[in-house]
């Protein structure tokens, strides 16, 4: 994908599953594992799946 953001101020408001895996540095079918589980907040937007920018942060400071 090849995305590279600077600081968490520099994300977008909403990151597929696989940014989002990018950014946690774990694989497409971890992240996705995440999702489902419900471990990693998402919405659905058709058949595209979102992970909100604080539900990341959230699920971040969760794992200290």
């Amino acid at each position: 994908m090849g995305t590279n953001y600077r600081s968490l101020e520099d994300l977008p408001l909403t990151l597929t599953v696989e940014e989002a895996g990018q950014i946690l540095r774990v694989g497409r079918n971890t992240a996705y594992d995440l999702v489902r589980c419900g471990k990693l907040p998402s919405v659905r937007v058709g058949k595209q799946i979102r992970i909100p920018r604080q539900a990341l942060l959230d699920y971040l400071s969760r794992q200290k």
